[in-house]
Order: C-alpha cells, then structure tokens, then sequence
C-alpha cells in the first residue's frame, strides 16, 4: 500500500509575520498573524477581521454576553509586509548560502528571517 502524500503546499504567509490585507472589510489595514490554519489556507490576524459572539454563560463566564474576536481571513487577501522597507511585498523562496529554501522579497531581493 502507498503512503500518503502531503498535499497542503507551503503558504507565503507564517505565524508572527506583520501583514497587510489587499481585499475585504479590512482592506488597506495591517496586523500581526497569530495563527495560520493550513488546512483552510486562512490566517487570523491581531485586530482584523473583527466579529462579535454571543457567549453563554458558564462556570467559568457566569455573566455570558457579546465579545469581539477576529475571524479568519484568507491567504491569498494578505500580503507580507517587509520588515526593511515597511511595503508590501511579494514573496518567493530561494536557497541561501547553506542551500536551505528561505523567502526572500521580489522587490529588493532580501531574504526575509
């Protein structure tokens, strides 16, 4: 029997990244994503994409009520932010000295840590 194969490809996009959303309610807006869902190709990003959710209330929220959290966007609505410059930027991957895949931007050339 033949082993699976990895068919979620790698996003240009990684937890930690400053980000600029191209598209959408937010448009125009930039933020920190902290969390990357690979599987929906979706990423929430700090402060964006914001909506609210009622929440009943439980031993632990005895009150309940309506809270804001941020929702998930999708990838390709987010474009990296490149921390030299501070534009954004398309990605690609190319090797480095030690001949590992790194991003680098398209505009300057850099490679992007």
């Amino acid at each position: 029997m033949e082993r699976a194969k990895n068919k979620q490809g790698k996003l240009h996009i990684r937890k930690g990244d400053k980000v600029k959303v191209i598209s959408g309610n937010s448009k125009g807006k930039d933020g920190v994503v902290l969390e990357v869902i690979t599987s929906k190709q979706r990423a929430i990003v700090e402060g964006l994409n914001m909506v609210t959710k009622h929440v009943k209330p439980s031993a632990t929220n005895p009150e309940g009520g309506i809270e804001k959290k941020e929702a998930a966007i999708h990838i390709s609505n987010l474009m990296l932010v490149d921390p030299a410059t501070g534009d954004a930027v398309r990605t690609g991957r190319k090797q480095d000295d030690n001949g590992k895949l790194q991003r680098y931007s398209k505009k300057t050339g850099d490679f992007i840590k």
